[in-house]
């Protein structure tokens, strides 16, 4: 009777064990429906022609009360397409809110003095309100010599040395935030996305867009995490977070299986991969596998789409910053 009673009891825990095997994936698979039904797409197309309406706006006010415009001054070293290509895309972005563009457009064989001629004109010309120095430049020519020759008063792409370590200090205010980083941050706010006290990892740790990104996270009393290319284990690491900013430039690094569910995640990369049904013969994807990456998190940025504009908004919003701090202008 006793071992009757036994079986019985070794029958009933075994199906209670099936049955929270079948309810945990249960669970499981509704919880990855809801996400995946929820997914929302974080259009920064979107954000950042709202963004450039407010700023035509501002720009016209200025103009009207104290008849000054905003100028930016982008120099550009060298004939690399993807550099021009750019230049150009912020030229017609200026004009689009109504700032003035200066541009100065050297061979690659320029020496840094005549590099540093043209960003000492711009410091002392009170037209120019914002200086950008397109980037990279040619190898014979110091990066940090000619960032750190440009006005901190005018550094719009704030990686002026003393931006950066006012940036990192706390009670400090830095003049200007570098852009992308600074977009990333805008994106979240502009959807409600909460950051204090949330877990977020930063992939990739640049001078342009990782080490600033963690910076403002900080700043918004977020618990971050940088993973770089010493990192173990960052599978691990990254599945803990609340928030994903990936700038790593490594085309669908991160998969699923890496993010947590229900995460906000912001991808900074713009990667060719190859696409014989594309007419260019490539399409663009991001640091995060785009496809995986809707199945478990909460929203996500698109590439193209996403941060890119972005970028450009937040450097017109630096510049007219700018002009009104010099002229005293609220």
């Amino acid at each position: 009777m006793l071992g009757f009673r036994s079986l019985i009891l070794s029958a009933l825990n075994v199906c209670l064990v099936v049955m929270r095997v079948v309810a945990s994936n249960i669970d499981f698979l509704l919880l990855a429906m809801v996400f995946e039904a929820s997914a929302k797409v974080i259009d920064g197309k979107a954000v950042a022609k709202q963004i450039r309406d407010e700023i035509t706006g501002e720009v016209s006010r200025m103009k009207d009360a104290i008849g000054v415009v905003p100028g930016l001054a982008v120099i550009l070293v060298g004939d690399r397409k993807d550099s021009a290509t750019y230049v150009r895309n912020k030229k017609k972005a200026c004009q689009s809110v109504g700032i003035n563009s200066f541009e100065v457009h050297l061979p690659e064989d320029t020496s840094e003095q005549e590099v540093l001629k043209h960003i000492s004109v711009f410091n002392d010309d009170p037209s120019v309100h914002g200086i950008l120095v397109q980037l990279p430049l040619p190898c014979h020519i110091d990066e940090q010599s000619i960032l750190n020759a440009v006005s901190m008063e005018k550094d719009v792409d704030g990686f002026h040395p003393l931006n950066i370590g006012r940036l990192a200090m706390r009670g400090r205010e830095p003049l200007f935030i570098p852009c992308t980083p600074k977009g990333c941050i805008e994106l979240l706010h502009r959807y409600g996305f909460d950051i204090k006290g949330k877990r977020a990892v930063v992939i990739g740790r640049s001078n342009i867009v990782g080490m600033p990104a963690a910076l403002l996270l900080q700043r918004e009393d977020a618990t971050v995490s940088i993973v770089h290319s010493r990192t173990k284990n960052p599978e691990e690491i990254t599945r803990q977070a609340d928030i994903i900013i990936s700038a790593v430039g490594q085309p669908n690094m991160v998969r699923g299986s890496w993010i947590k569910p229900g995460a906000v995640i912001i991808d900074v990369g713009i990667n060719p991969v190859e696409d014989a049904k594309s007419p260019r013969g490539y399409r663009l994807v991001g640091d995060v596998c785009y496809e995986e990456a809707c199945e478990v998190a909460s929203a996500i940025t698109p590439v193209p789409g996403g941060v890119g504009p972005m970028t450009i908004a937040m450097l017109l919003s630096n510049t007219l910053t700018s002009a009104k701090r010099v002229h005293n202008f609220q």
